[in-house]
């Protein structure tokens, strides 16, 4: 759920920042190609031109989990702030690194709009969880994400390969704290009815599993508390 209370002090700040900044955020394991980071930081300008409240808080380590490291010393953080690094207000940029589970958590709940891009591969779950903390998504419309993104509707959608496109979708949202309060509710009920995981998905992996094995080795499901 949402945290009307959720606040974070970050060491450049003076003030914790409360649901009442406008914060921006993006989060991977680590930052690299295969979860969009570049497409992300080709964006973040155009955001902050456009909104001058803004901060962009970026969760992730500087190594590569999926894809090719990068070549140069620094990681893709490093590549990304040489290609971007004359355009953008670094004093609303706040790199976080890998942080506390709680930490995290709050830092999502803190957020009018959690920017989450990936390729066509695994989704990951911090999507679904950004969604059920009701976090306004603007997702990039590969397959993965418009399992559970639709557009207008759980989030807003945007062309993976068009950074100015993701940063108008982004602004859209910033913009218009209505819009992020219908999106955000919508993508949690959302993942609620769709991927609670005592109600919806434990029953179904169960199922497909005693499907395929005689009725006498059934596994029965764990009863409610």
């Amino acid at each position: 759920m949402a945290d009307p209370d959720a606040t974070i002090g970050l060491s450049r700040l003076a003030k914790k920042l409360t649901r009442e900044d406008e914060v921006f955020t993006y989060m991977a394991r680590n930052l690299e190609p295969v979860r969009g980071f570049h497409q992300f930081m080709r964006a973040v300008p155009k955001i902050l031109e456009a909104r001058p409240n803004a901060r962009a808080l970026i969760i992730g380590g500087n190594e590569a989990s999926y894809g090719k490291k990068s070549d140069i010393q620094g990681g893709y953080r490093a590549q990304m702030e040489q290609e971007v690094g004359k355009d953008l207000d670094w004093s609303r940029v706040h790199f976080l690194g890998r942080v506390p589970y709680a930490d995290y958590r709050t830092i999502i709940q803190l957020s009018r709009c959690h920017i989450y891009l990936t390729v066509p591969f695994v989704l990951s779950w911090s999507l679904l969880e950004s969604m059920s903390m009701q976090a306004p998504i603007v997702a990039s419309g590969t397959a993965p994400e418009r399992e559970v993104i639709k557009d207008g509707k759980t989030g807003l959608l945007a062309d993976f390969l068009n950074p100015d496109e993701i940063a108008e979708k982004a602004i859209q949202l910033l913009s218009d704290y209505k819009l992020c309060e219908k999106l955000g509710k919508a993508a949690r009920a959302h993942v609620v009815k769709s991927y609670d995981f005592e109600k919806v998905c434990l029953p179904q992996h169960l199922r497909q599993i005693n499907a395929l094995v005689p009725k006498a080795k059934a596994i029965a499901l764990p009863k409610s508390k």
